[in-house]
This record gives structure tokens, C-alpha cells and sequence, in this order.
């Protein structure tokens, strides 16, 4: 008795590679560009138009591999980079504080391209200064790879108390990170890893008092600042103390 034939046909088997190509198809989860390096906060878009009379808060983080800023080969390095600046005569850095994965500046700029020329300068050196000291902090050769891995981030100040706000929150900003507490700064009224010394508009300025600052210290390169709001306007809103503790919603508009 032979081998019962079933007539119905099988279908074939789906090729491997064609199942695989399947199984990849569609919008994957989150579509959109891919982000790069470790934070990907700052969109890259178009920046606006700038207007020389508004100044810029300015926000640089760095990579974790670059190490706390907030020490002295570190200082140094930033230094240099204020100091590169300060010859540009259509970008101005205002005032700046060192945080330790961040920097906080207050810019002036005639117009959006010496905004962008000056930060861009201003982070090839600090980058360069910064991989320098790491590579001799470390014994060996310099440090190569990035520094900032975002752009910077941006905030334009259009009002006397946004100014007044922003001055506040970038020369005391060491005390919403608590860092007055720590030994390196210890003893310190201001922050020595910032230009609070350079501000002339502390409420304690009044009283006769000022810093006494070691023979050794070096202070940030910055500028006076031309813009109204950073010069006089921001005193509409009351005097800047050395105690004060910044909020971060008050730093925006």
C-alpha cells in the first residue's frame, strides 16, 4: 500500500531576512535625532537675532571626564580663556562664575555673530587650557577629546529685574550649591572661583566694607558692562547681598 500524497499545497516557509526585516520596521520609540555625547539638552536651531542693548546669561557644562572645575589647575585654565577674550572689542564677558560639571556668564555682544565668535573663542581656548592641565595634572601627555559637549545655552535678559536676578544668581551661585561650605573656600565671603570679586554693587559696598583678598589671588578677566540693564538698571529691583541664595526660576524672564 503506497504513501498517502496530501493534495493540499503548503505555503513556503518566510525567508530569514525577510522576517528580520519585519520584526525592524516602524517609528522606533522617541524618533527624532539622535542625542549626542552625554546630555543633549540644547536643540540646534536657529539662534535669534541679538540686540547689543539686551545682555546674555550664558550656561557652558562640561564632560564628567574633565573633573570637578572647581579647582585650582581648573581656575587657571578658565582664567586664560577670560583673559584670550578680553581682547575682542565686540563681545564682552560681564561677569562668571565656576561651578563644578558648569560655568555661568554674563555676555554683552554687538550682534548675534560676535555672540557666537566670542563663545566660540572662548571655548576653543578654555577646552584647550583645560585638556593642557588635565594631561600635566595627570603626568602625561595632554588630554585629548571634547570639553563641552553642547552647545551653550542661552538666555537673553530683557527686563532691569531679570538683570538684577541673573547678577544674583551667577555671583552667588557657589551658595545654592552649598560650596561655601566646603575647605577650599572656606573663610571666603564670595566666591573665589568667580568674578564676585570685580561686583561693585553689593549692598555691603555701602557700609565701608570690602574683600581682603590674598596676594597670590588672581582675579577672572572681565569687563565693565555697557548695557544698561547690567549697569545701572538692574538696581530697580534692590541691592545685591553677599548671603543671598539664588533661585533658579528667578533666573528667567
Amino acid at each position: 500500500m503506497g504513501r498517502r500524497v496530501d493534495s493540499r499545497k503548503r505555503k513556503p516557509a518566510e525567508p530569514v531576512q525577510l522576517m528580520l526585516l519585519k520584526t525592524r520596521g516602524g517609528k522606533r520609540r522617541g524618533a527624532g535625532r539622535k542625542p549626542k555625547g552625554w546630555r543633549s539638552a540644547e536643540r540646534h536651531e536657529t539662534r535669534p537675532e541679538h540686540d547689543a542693548q539686551h545682555p546674555v546669561h550664558v550656561v557652558l557644562r562640561v564632560v564628567s571626564a574633565v573633573g570637578s572645575l572647581r579647582r585650582r589647575l581648573a581656575y587657571r585654565a578658565i582664567r586664560t580663556a577670560t583673559l584670550v577674550t578680553a581682547v575682542r572689542t565686540d563681545f564682552r564677558i560681564v561677569h562668571l562664575s565656576i561651578q563644578r560639571t558648569h560655568v555661568h556668564m554674563l555676555v554683552e555682544a554687538d550682534d548675534k555673530a560676535a555672540l557666537s565668535a566670542g563663545m566660540h573663542g572662548f571655548q576653543i581656548s578654555a577646552a584647550k587650557q583645560l585638556n593642557a592641565a588635565i594631561g600635566k595634572e595627570r603626568g602625561g601627555p595632554r588630554r585629548r577629546g571634547t570639553v563641552f559637549p553642547d552647545r551653550f545655552h542661552a538666555v537673553v535678559i530683557s527686563s532691569p529685574r531679570q538683570a538684577r536676578h541673573a547678577l544674583s544668581y551667577v555671583i552667588n551661585n557657589w551658595r545654592k550649591h552649598g560650596e561655601q561650605y566646603e575647605a577650599v573656600a572656606r573663610g571666603w565671603k564670595i566666591d573665589p572661583f568667580s568674578s564676585a570679586a570685580a561686583f561693585q554693587g553689593w549692598t555691603e559696598w555701602t557700609d565701608g566694607f570690602s574683600w581682603i583678598l590674598p596676594p597670590t589671588y588672581q582675579l577672572l578677566v572681565v569687563q565693565p558692562a555697557r548695557t544698561w540693564m547690567l549697569r545701572e538698571g538692574w538696581q530697580r529691583d534692590g541691592a545685591i547681598s553677599y548671603m543671598d541664595v539664588p533661585s533658579a526660576r528667578h533666573a528667567a524672564p
